[in-house]
């Protein structure tokens, strides 16, 4: 009796953590999909998006030196790959006196990169660079 008892409660343990898991997951590709559905072109960027934009195109040169930096996608709003695909930029906030929040995101080659990303809000959302 004991034991039918303790192996019913460890199932249904089972069960809500998978549950739970499951939800976390779903939680997680829904955001990733919503986060980057709207698009910028190159020319509604910021001015300094736009010199960023270019310098990444160019290989450089930055202004800071986590410029070019693996960008760790730990939020997982940018669609999903191995670690160091992706880099970050920074994009020069007038006025500050650190990097700011803006940021340009690319992954991929460096210099070729396949896809690249605007944050205006230090990586809480992303809109995709459309040339």
């Amino acid at each position: 009796m004991v034991r039918k008892g303790f192996l019913k409660l460890v199932l249904t343990s089972f069960l809500l953590v998978l549950t739970v898991a499951w939800s976390g997951v779903q939680a997680r590709e829904w955001a990733a999909s919503s986060a980057i559905d709207t698009t910028v072109a190159l020319n509604q960027l910021p001015p300094q998006g736009i010199e960023v934009y270019r310098l990444i195109h160019r290989g450089g040169p930055f202004p800071f030196a986590k410029d070019g930096t693996v960008f760790g996608n730990r939020e997982r709003l940018l669609p999903g790959e191995k670690r160091g695909y992706y880099r970050e930029y920074t994009v020069k906030t007038p006025q500050s006196v650190d990097r700011g929040a803006r940021r340009i995101v690319c992954g991929g080659p460096a210099v070729t990169p396949d896809a690249c990303f605007y944050t205006a809000d230090h990586y809480a959302s992303f809109r995709k660079i459309v040339p």
